[in-house]
Parts: structure tokens; C-alpha cells; sequence
């Protein structure tokens, strides 16, 4: 077994309801860490918090519905829920959303793009301008977002998505560069399709089971954002990790 040293550990996971951002909290929980979880429905955080707090009676888990696109909302809640935690060490933005799809440029109103920038992009800015000054007070500080490799390949009809993505990637550098001195590390994991209640609902799909594409499980995206977050990856900041199975690598070029 790999000790990643993440036994002990107080973490936030924004969007920690379902999908990714549950995987991530059920992850660093198996680590033996500590859980704070953010997210819009009542429901669905109830039963998470729940399902944690029963597979890890010893941990402290706790949660706090929020619109992780409201600066004071979100200061709010990162305040409770750190209070609670005792302090932060590490903060993983999950939350995200899609926006409608399948519509070209002329077509997609500009209330609709901005609703994906301001969950996909203000969201993650607003989650780290509040955890900030508890990471500077944490242990092996990390901030690990969510990407996608949307934000390094495009097709048409994601143009919101495409742009939110787009942007983590520079965000991850931007703030891995500002957060140096802080000894804060920055990094983001951006995987292709997971299967996800989300990416269900997108593609229109009951199942990715007779796909013909690689279709990744939240667990596989989890495990990422540990590797990043744990202290054995000291010199791992500023990086955005595609996790496509190489498709990225591919020319589409028929030459």
C-alpha cells in the first residue's frame, strides 16, 4: 500500500453531492481526511452526508447547501463548514454544469453562455477567494479543480462549455503562479467523458455501456485530484492533467 499522506486532513469538495465531486470526497475520506461538502440541493447533500458519515463513522463530515456562484454565499458556507472542519488543507472545486448543447454560435443566448461561466469559472475563482486564508493556515495546502479536455479540443455546439474549460486551464496557472509564495499548489485533472448523471443527461444515454469510445468512472477522476493533492507530489503546480486516453495526442488530419 502508498501512504499519501493525507490521513488527518481537512478538505472541501465543491459540487460533493454526486458524480466527480462525491467520488473525490468518498476518496480523500478513504485517506482518512476529513470532509466538507458544498452543493445546490438540499437532497442530494443530505444523502451524501449521510452515506459518508455511515462508511466513515470516525471522520467528521459535514455540509452546506450553496450557489457556488454567489460571492457571499460562498464565503459564508467556506467559513461554517471550515469552523467546523477545524481548518483546511485542501480545496477541490467540482461543481459544474454543461449548458445546453447542440447549438451553434448564433443561437446560443448570451444569459444561457454566461450561466456555464459563472458556475464553471466565477465559481472556482469564488471558491479559492474564500478558502484562501484558512489553506495559508493549512498543511500541505492544495487547490485541485476540475477541468475537462474540453478546454484543449473543441467540436461544434459546446462553445459555453468549451469556453468555461478553456479557461481553468489558465486559471490553474494563474493561480498556481500567485499562490506560489503561499506554498499553496494549483493543478486541475481534465478528463474526457465520465460517466456521470451529468454526461448521461448531456448525451442522452442510460448507459455508456455499448459505447465505442473509453468512458472514464468518477473513481478514476478521484483518484487523480489524491495524487495531485497528496504531499508526495510536492513538485507537481500549475499543471493540468489530460486524462483522454490519449485522444488529444491524435491528428484528425487524414494524413
Amino acid at each position: 500500500m502508498v501512504d499519501l499522506g493525507l490521513a488527518g486532513r481537512r478538505v472541501l469538495v465543491t459540487g460533493g453531492t454526486s458524480g466527480i465531486g462525491l467520488a473525490v470526497a468518498e476518496a480523500f475520506a478513504g485517506e482518512g481526511a476529513h470532509i466538507g461538502i458544498l452543493g445546490r440541493s438540499s437532497q442530494r447533500l443530505s444523502a451524501a452526508v449521510d452515506e459518508l458519515r455511515e462508511r466513515h463513522p470516525k471522520l467528521t463530515v459535514v455540509g452546506c447547501v450553496c450557489d457556488i456562484s454567489v460571492d457571499s454565499a460562498v464565503q459564508s458556507a467556506t467559513n461554517d463548514l471550515v469552523s467546523q472542519l477545524g481548518g483546511l488543507d485542501h480545496l477541490v472545486s467540482s461543481a459544474g454544469i454543461s449548458g445546453s448543447l447542440g447549438s451553434p454560435v448564433d443561437q446560443v443566448a448570451a444569459e444561457e453562455f454566461m450561466e456555464v461561466q459563472r458556475t464553471n469559472v466565477l465559481g472556482p475563482f469564488l471558491a479559492i477567494k474564500a478558502a484562501l486564508p484558512h489553506l495559508r493556515e493549512g498543511t500541505g495546502a492544495t487547490y485541485t479543480l476540475i477541468g475537462s479536455d474540453s478546454g484543449f479540443v473543441a467540436v461544434p455546439g459546446m462553445l459555453a462549455y468549451n469556453a468555461s474549460k478553456g479557461a481553468t486551464v489558465q486559471l490553474t496557472r494563474a493561480l498556481s503562479t500567485e499562490l506560489y509564495n503561499d506554498g499553496i499548489r494549483v493543478n486541475s485533472v481534465c478528463p474526457s467523458i465520465v460517466d456521470t448523471p451529468m454526461a448521461r443527461e448531456d448525451l442522452g444515454v442510460d448507459s455508456f455501456d455499448e459505447v465505442e469510445f473509453p468512458v472514464s468512472k468518477p473513481t478514476d477522476v478521484a483518484w487523480l485530484v489524491l495524487s495531485l493533492a497528496s504531499p508526495r507530489s510536492s513538485p507537481v503546480n500549475g499543471v493540468s492533467l489530460i486524462a483522454d486516453y490519449g485522444y488529444h495526442a491524435r491528428s484528425s488530419f487524414p494524413a
